[in-house]
């Protein structure tokens, strides 16, 4: 008989359900928690799902729930979600010396979300050395910002903590009591630093590679290019929005100066995207904000990188794909390149089933949660399949099978549109004959 082998999307769903088990057992250890029982298993399956995941929602306070041996479970998780699990298996192999066969470039093209499998693997040695200076950069900038007022051994621990949770777009925040960084909201050295390494995780490694060789190169591909710019717009966008919507509102950032004003609006542009610490109290940000942020969370950030969502650059296909429909233009162009018919396929695909679920989540919660405002179950709908992290508060209080629902959408975010945008890539075949055209009446 023909030994069947597994094909790369289903390598990579088990893979990331074996990490996260692994880590729901670890969590439930008396050690792992201050009180010595350890969490629940439904409560640690949520906790390991989000860190994983690089998501952020959590059902209780990661500062004031774990001991450190729990934190650094937690950070293991979200370090080996946020670079992929075949990332760090690669790193094993080149230092035992072990060639990489084909069908593990083709799990890096698929985990890395890379066009192709050339150069793969210098890709993920670049990926490594990338994150390990971007991290210790910004946890030392941290660890000395935190020493001002905290002991020095915790604000080294807590700023490597918050350099790598935040690089890798997860969120996790050891300030207690749910505070995540609001103490900071007008901090230029936090939100500033903070900022960048939510930045620099939501790009994506390609665009960091291209980046870092343009001195040599002089020039960048189109697909940084679209990151980039697509990036920076909604970015500064949302972020000049937010600070009129905000400006008067005394619970967020209408009783800072006009320098915290900045940042607090600066912060919350760039947090949907995906990172999920914020410094902005979410509840009490008014309703046009917080349909900007379900937005924001929903777009998310780019290919191949550390953030979930549809991505930008799947924003950037179809808003030029309207944009060529209202000029009767037949072709898509973006920087001067036509963009073929298949990609606007699968952005589309990817935005609709996108959709479907953020709907579908909202509809479920509605019913299983009582007590709470539509926005509520929209928001986190949206949070947990942008892999976000940020809540209205509804997280703590969901019901058993909210939280299964929770864990099911942080799974489908993480891994579901990058799986089906391979399986469409791998599974597409010619018709063997075509239909006649049908006339349809659109609009």
């Amino acid at each position: 008989m023909k030994k069947r082998s597994l094909d790369p999307p289903k390598i990579l769903v088990l893979g990331f359900a074996t990490v996260i088990l692994i880590g729901a057992l670890l969590l439930t250890l008396p050690i792992a928690t201050e009180d010595g029982k350890g969490l629940s298993f439904l409560n640690a399956l949520f906790t390991s799902t989000s860190a994983t995941c690089v998501t952020g929602l959590v059902v209780v306070d990661t500062g004031d729930t774990f001991t450190m041996f729990g934190e650094l479970v937690i950070l293991s998780l979200i370090q080996i979600g946020g670079l992929g699990f075949m990332t760090f298996a690669t790193f094993l192999f080149v230092l035992l010396g072990k060639r990489i066969s084909l069908k593990e470039r083709l799990l890096l093209q698929e985990a890395l979300n890379n066009l192709s499998i050339e150069g793969v693997v210098r890709l993920v040695k670049r990926v490594l050395l990338f994150t390990a200076v971007i991290e210790i950069v910004g946890g030392t900038i941290l660890s000395i910002r935190f020493a001002f007022g905290m002991p020095i051994g915790k604000a080294i621990y807590f700023g490597f903590f918050h350099a790598i949770s935040n690089f890798n777009n997860a969120g996790f925040d050891l300030m207690g009591e749910f505070r995540s960084l609001t103490p900071y909201v007008d901090d230029p050295v936090v939100v500033l630093t903070v900022c960048l390494l939510i930045t620099l995780g939501g790009i994506g490694f390609i665009v960091m590679s291209e980046l870092y060789e343009y001195s040599n190169t002089r020039c960048l591909s189109m697909h940084t290019k679209v990151v980039l710019v697509t990036s920076l717009i909604l970015t500064l966008g949302a972020a000049i929005l937010i600070f009129a919507f905000e400006y008067e509102n005394s619970k967020t950032i209408g009783s800072l100066s006009n320098t915290g004003k900045v940042l607090g609006s600066l912060y919350q542009a760039v947090t949907p995207r995906t990172a999920g610490s914020n410094t902005l109290p979410i509840a009490e940000l008014t309703q046009p904000t917080l349909f900007l942020t379900i937005l924001l969370m929903f777009i998310g950030g780019s290919s191949g990188s550390t953030a979930g969502g549809i991505k930008v650059t799947t924003l950037a296909v179809l808003m030029a794909a309207v944009w060529s429909q209202v000029k009767g233009k037949e072709d898509v162009v973006l920087f001067k390149h036509r963009i073929v018919a298949e990609t606007i396929f699968k952005a589309l695909t990817l935005t609709l089933v996108g959709m479907f679920i953020v709907i579908t989540l909202t509809m479920l919660l509605s019913i299983t949660e009582k007590g709470f405002d539509f926005i509520f179950y929209l928001f986190e709908a949206a949070s947990a399949f942008g892999t976000v992290g940020l809540s209205m508060g509804l997280t703590p209080e969901l019901s058993p099978i909210g939280r299964v629902l929770i864990i099911l959408t942080m799974f489908a975010g993480r891994l579901g549109p990058l799986t089906i945008a391979f399986a469409l890539a791998m599974r597409r075949k010619p018709d063997p004959f075509r239909r006649p055209k049908g006339k349809i009446m659109i609009g």
